[in-house]
């Protein structure tokens, strides 16, 4: 790629960088919460079609992928859990096919007076773009766009094919991009635009959801000690599970490139539910629990473990040695990955950046978050690079993403693009 090109390309990005925080805020404006992120992918579907991309879009089909190792169960309806791909397809293939992925669902926000402005109402001061959503990943959606936007501003078009993806489920299960790689979505690499604070994804954790279901022994209140709080009853539970969160903990330094994270491993009791009454002893409490776990453990073997640390927990205690609790599984049932060192993707990435961000090396740090990055990485032996925006407070009160980060992500994508597909004179 000539010097020319290069500056074609990067001045194209910034041309239309206004258009580009307009799209985002777009985005934000519409809430894709679990079950509401059908209009989001209407307002996706439409920006890819107007683009004159080759469209798709169907909603998840759980008889498709439940057969699949990368499935997670769910117990909630799929009808609006909808993936949306448009498809750039060359006269001729002559270069590397590319799928730049983002998700489109977000978190809850909490309690809406808890955010400075409307967590649904983005805004802008200084270098931040603050709303629910901004930073995990409408920005990054927007990057994958506009990148090739302005490929084609630049008066390039890619010389392979790239699947622009806006996929669901991704905070939750990640059955999202499964299904749209069990439905023959594939390429040569893919980038995924997370914030990641400009830098690339080496290793991830995989994670689990579960919910824990104890019922006790209701009785007036006048007369407590007869019975038995359910509620009380989940004490011992949390006590255990953070036991081993401890444990496992202590095992980090037989994980390759875990072993210098202070914590990598948390097992958080996101919520708490039970008793019907004041004035009644609670007869059930639930808890929905997330576990991450090392890559290169197996779920079921890590289920196994908690299952039987709880069990552990449960035959201590006079009460629930004889009524043990429930433990069910809905939701994330997922392997970390590590991305190995050394290949072409990274390579050409790592050009890109250096070129953006005025000779500063590309570095790679290790999340125990959770990443649709292994839907690549372990089941299409696919390198996958994510590689995102700088953000704040996301999955908290005024998430918010910066415009000068977004700006350099998005020229750093376009010449990956033009790099790794090669461009063809439109």
């Amino acid at each position: 790629m000539t010097d020319d090109t290069k500056s074609r390309i990067l001045e194209a990005v910034d041309a239309g960088f206004g258009d580009q925080v307009r799209f985002i805020q777009d985005l934000v404006r519409l809430p894709s919460q679990r079950g509401q992120e059908h209009t989001a992918q209407d307002f996706m579907y439409k920006a890819l079609a107007d683009r004159g991309y080759a469209m798709d879009r169907w909603a998840i089909d759980l008889e498709q992928i439940k057969e699949h190792p990368g499935f997670s169960p769910v117990d909630v309806n799929y009808d609006n859990a909808i993936n949306v791909v448009g498809t750039h397809r060359p006269d001729q293939e002559r270069g590397k096919s590319l799928i730049l992925n983002g998700h489109i669902d977000v978190v809850p926000t909490g309690p809406t007076d808890m955010w400075t402005e409307s967590p649904y109402e983005p805004r802008i001061v200084g270098d931040w773009l603050y709303g629910r959503g901004s930073g995990d990943m409408k920005a990054g959606i927007a990057v994958n766009v506009f990148a090739m936007d302005a490929i084609r501003r630049a008066g390039f078009s890619p010389a392979a094919t790239v699947h622009v993806q806006s996929v669901t489920e991704e905070e939750c299960t990640g059955n999202g991009a499964l299904s749209a790689f069990v439905r023959g979505f594939t390429a040569d690499a893919a980038i995924i635009t997370e914030p990641e604070d400009d830098m690339l994804v080496r290793a991830n954790a995989g994670v689990i959801w579960f919910k824990v279901e104890i019922r006790g022994v209701p009785v007036h209140v006048q007369t407590a000690t007869t019975g038995s709080s359910a509620i009380l009853a989940a004490w011992p539970v949390i006590e255990a599970l953070k036991g081993l969160e401890a444990e496992w903990n202590s095992r980090k330094d037989q994980y390759r490139y875990f072993e210098d994270l202070e914590h990598p491993i948390n097992i958080n009791v996101g919520k708490i539910a039970g008793g019907d009454w004041a004035s009644s002893v609670p007869a059930w409490c639930t808890m929905d629990i997330r576990a991450a776990i090392y890559p290169g453990v197996d779920p079921v073997d890590a289920a196994r473990e908690i299952e039987a640390c709880i069990a552990a927990a449960s035959h201590k205690d006079a009460f629930l040695s004889n009524n043990p609790p429930k433990v069910t599984y809905n939701g994330f049932f997922a392997q970390g990955y590590v991305l190995e060192e050394g290949s072409e993707a990274e390579a050409t990435l790592a050009r890109a950046f250096e070129s953006v961000y005025e000779g500063r090396t590309l570095e790679a740090a290790v999340t125990p978050a959770y990443l649709d990055g292994r839907v690549f990485v372990l089941y299409g032996d696919c390198p996958c690079l994510v590689y995102g925006p700088r953000s704040e407070n996301i999955h908290g009160f005024d998430e918010r993403v910066s415009l000068d980060s977004i700006r350099r992500v998005t020229k750093t994508v376009a010449l990956y693009i033009a790099d790794w597909c090669g461009l063809d004179p439109l």
